[in-house]
């Protein structure tokens, strides 16, 4: 019962001005990188990982499209992507010409050498260039430099003590679904069933396989525990595909959640969302979320 990742921090410099837009740092970021990726990991004449028959050995595939690697290509945009991208530190600023800029991207993929893909590509970027990457501690401060011999940050999911209250601090714009409605409350059931669905799916896909678990034991006792207070405010952004030239919301709530019930079996998986993010567009940036308070 436990997920394994790499939290990388990449410390840049801008070789020329770059500016990132208010509420869409992380979506610049991935498309850069995107590309970057595509670049050093497919052949020239590959057109497109549906129709590619190295796509279960090909790294780009499986970042970026799994869907079509793991079995289902009418619907693979749903699947994760085996990566996050944290930015907020970036939103709205303008970095010139030789100034250092940072940001966190969150590694799941465990079966390939994703992490030097991640550094080879982030390295080919013209705009910027990569000064070192370290690892991020669960304090959220930069650690050992990323090398060879780098291990994985390990997060149990096990939890025994007891725990009648938590708060919980939506970061980032937030997007829950429950059925096939995005919900405008963030009840615990829900944001439960949603952290459990997303862990468990990285890990069976890019890890040790699915976790020996009671899902639906889970999800009834999620339910029971109530949402007590909700604070909190709807933000709106957008992105536009380059690729397809469609414009997607990148809208959610922020605030707070105060949670009562029987609640220490869920704490470390709270506390796992921080790093996975939780809800819908989580690759760029989305959902993320802080536990406050524990009692």
């Amino acid at each position: 019962m436990e997920l394994r990742l790499f939290p990388l921090r990449f410390f840049m410099e801008a070789r020329e001005r770059i500016a990132f837009p208010e509420g869409r740092p992380e979506n610049v970021l991935r498309g850069a990188f995107g590309m970057e990726f595509r670049r050093i990991a497919c052949v020239p004449e590959c057109e497109g990982v549906s129709t590619c028959e190295q796509r279960e050995r090909c790294a780009y595939a499986r970042m970026f499209e799994p869907g079509a690697v793991f079995g289902e290509p009418s619907g693979f945009a749903n699947w994760p992507r085996p990566f996050v991208f944290r930015a907020r530190g970036l939103d709205g600023r303008v970095v010139r010409a030789g100034e250092g800029f940072e940001f966190d991207v969150h590694l799941f993929e465990m079966k390939s050498p994703a992490a030097a893909y991640l550094a080879l590509a982030f390295a080919r970027m013209g705009r910027a260039a990569v000064r070192e990457v370290r690892m991020v501690r669960e304090s959220g401060e930069a650690g050992e430099v990323l090398g060879d011999g780098s291990a994985p940050m390990v997060l149990g999911l096990e939890g025994a003590a007891r725990v009648e209250r938590v708060v919980v601090r939506f970061v980032t714009p937030t997007e829950l679904k429950s059925g096939q409605r995005v919900v405008e409350r963030p009840e615990f059931g829900v944001l439960a069933g949603r952290i459990r669905d997303r862990v468990s799916k990285l890990r069976e896909l890019y890890d040790a396989g699915a976790l020996e678990m009671d899902f639906q034991g889970f999800g009834e006792r999620a339910a029971g525990v109530r949402l007590e207070r909700w604070e909190a405010r709807r933000v709106e952004a957008v992105r536009r595909s380059g690729r397809t030239g469609q414009v997607h919301s990148l809208g959610g709530f922020v605030g707070e959640a105060e949670y009562v019930g029987e609640l220490g079996e869920f704490v470390p998986w709270l506390k796992a969302a921080r790093w996975t993010g939780v809800g819908r567009q989580t690759v760029w940036g989305k959902g993320e979320l802080e536990v406050m308070k524990v009692q």
